[in-house]
């Protein structure tokens, strides 16, 4: 295998990792042991577990931020079409990374380094979301848009629970949307 190769099957044992056992019980000897390598080679490709949670994350943003570019492409310029597609991005996303993200989510909180990494993440979607509503609505508060990182967690969670539908929750999603799009400007 290509070490690009490797470290993509390193990260989809370290999901199927997560989703069974959850981010408790998540080491790199566990994660070299079910993906077949050594310890050392784990190693070699994340520093330590926390290398390991940071990457995970990563790629979810990075599909987060692809699956958003390409629906918006297809989207007509009107406010209610563009935070119906941001709004359902969100929760398809959430919910196709399904437990693991929640885990690799509360893991990151509990560091400041990986933190970092999830506020850089957040601020370049929060970005692609501005570029896409401004346009439509004006410029838009940036405090309102770390309320659609809220609330599309916590409507995540809830769907994820089973809740709420799926459909609901992205329903629910768009209103906050077109809330912080037509809300209060920035001072």
């Amino acid at each position: 295998m290509t070490k690009r190769q490797r470290r993509a099957q390193l990260l989809d044992a370290a999901r199927e990792l997560i989703r069974d056992a959850g981010t408790d019980e998540f080491t790199l000897a566990r994660l070299a042991e079910r993906a077949g390598v050594t310890k050392p080679l784990v190693y070699d490709h994340f520093g330590d577990r926390s290398g390991v949670l940071a990457e995970l994350y990563r790629a979810f943003e990075e599909r987060r931020r692809e699956t958003l570019s390409r629906v918006l492409d297809d989207t007509p310029p009107r406010l209610d079409a563009v935070a119906e597609v941001v709004a359902a991005a969100y929760i398809d996303c959430c919910l196709a990374e399904g437990r693991e993200l929640a885990d690799v989510v509360a893991a990151l909180a509990g560091s400041p380094a990986l933190s970092a990494v999830r506020q850089e993440a957040e601020d370049a979607y929060l970005q692609m979301c501005r570029e896409a509503l401004e346009p439509l609505a004006g410029p838009i508060d940036t405090a309102g848009l770390f309320a659609v990182i809220g609330a599309g967690d916590a409507l995540a969670r809830g769907a994820l629970a089973g809740d709420i539908t799926a459909e609901r929750a992205a329903a629910a999603l768009a209103c906050v949307v077109t809330a912080v799009a037509t809300g209060p400007r920035p001072a």
